[in-house]
């Protein structure tokens, strides 16, 4: 076989390797010389990322009275029923407590004996006649007697049930010769001028709320009505299982004369966190590795890496700071697999 020379052996070798490197390039070309890729494009643009706020609640009184039987007895008469409006010390039922009061009538009877006592104690007192420790008997005496009255007293008095402020009737719960224990509801009470939402808002939401700040308001049973409540506190944590923070809303005095009722269903239909003119991108356009996050502009019909910054996302928006304007043009795809310099053909515009 033939042996070529020492000499041209690495002359051959050398030519060989320039050969192969010339293939190479010719299979693998640029990102510059290959052919245009079809991309879907998005000009950037601004859009309303304000965070939508949609609840709803039912509609409460305030404060609601659950006025409870002091002692047991039988309900002697009812005076009032659902819708009355009463005021502050107004007679609602009353009970049948005729062992209290009879007990009542004997301690009154014992207290006036005891001051007829301690009368007459006092005087003989002033004239020398009694000691000491008789007139201490008879003070002591009154005083236990007076002590009792007072016990008795309370007890008859548990058979008057009272409205214990200016409210409306909204629930009865007994009628005349039922049987009632202590501590049963009887009655209902509540302020239809102070009317709330109890909502529960998430913790995404609730930081962008604060006391004072107003509300929209539909209701399912007036559609034509719109009101405005206003926030009137923020509980200070969330429900431990939940995680939902309870925020109270007032509805405007004048709510239940224009037809608002307990129980109606209230609706929240807002926007809070307000950015209503907000540079934004699809978020999958944008891709992120060491040296911070990055998206391709097209221009000429080649790709151009742009380093950009983010701030907050909403849905498939991602608000851009900074390193893009208002217009241009970029890929709207997810950018990991492109290159800068690479030709690409728009076949899609996004909106």
């Amino acid at each position: 076989m033939y042996e070529a020379p020492r000499i041209v052996r690495p002359l051959l070798a050398a030519a060989l390797a320039f050969f192969l490197a010339a293939c190479s390039t010719e299979s693998e070309p640029t990102a510059s010389q290959r052919p245009a890729t079809p991309v879907a494009a998005f000009e950037a643009q601004t859009r309303d990322l304000s965070r939508p706020l949609r609840l709803a609640a039912p509609v409460e009184p305030r404060s609601l009275i659950r006025l409870a039987a002091r002692t047991e007895g039988t309900v002697r008469e009812v005076l009032q029923e659902e819708g009355a409006q009463v005021t502050r010390g107004q007679l609602l039922a009353r009970l049948d407590v005729s062992e209290a009061e009879a007990e009542l009538q004997r301690t009154e009877a014992e207290l006036a004996s005891a001051r007829l006592d301690y009368e007459r104690a006092v005087e003989l007192r002033r004239r020398g006649v009694a000691t000491e420790l008789e007139f201490q008997t008879a003070r002591v005496a009154m005083e236990v007697a007076e002590s009792h009255r007072a016990l008795w007293a309370s007890r008859a008095a548990y058979g008057r049930v009272e409205a214990p402020q200016s409210s409306t009737v909204v629930a009865r719960h007994i009628e005349p010769g039922e049987a009632v224990q202590s501590q049963d509801t009887l009655f209902e009470l509540a302020d239809l001028q102070q009317l709330v939402l109890r909502l529960g808002v998430s913790e995404m939401d609730v930081v962008h709320l604060a006391p004072d700040q107003t509300i929209p308001l539909r209701f399912d049973a007036l559609p034509e009505l719109a009101l405005e409540g206003r926030i009137r506190r923020i509980f200070p944590a969330a429900q431990g299982t939940s995680r939902l923070t309870s925020v109270e809303v007032s509805l405007p005095e004048g709510a239940y004369e224009q037809g608002v009722r307990p129980g109606f269903l209230a609706r929240i239909d807002t926007r809070i966190d307000l950015r209503p003119d907000t540079l934004v991108v699809p978020s999958a356009a944008l891709g992120n590795d060491a040296e911070g996050h990055y998206l391709y502009l097209i221009e000429d019909d080649r790709l151009r890496r742009r380093a950009v910054e983010i701030g907050i996302v909403r849905g498939r928006w991602t608000q851009i700071t900074a390193g893009l304007a208002e217009g241009e043009l970029i890929l709207a795809s997810n950018p990991i697999d492109m290159s800068d310099d690479q030709a690409v053909r728009v076949v899609t515009l996004h909106e």
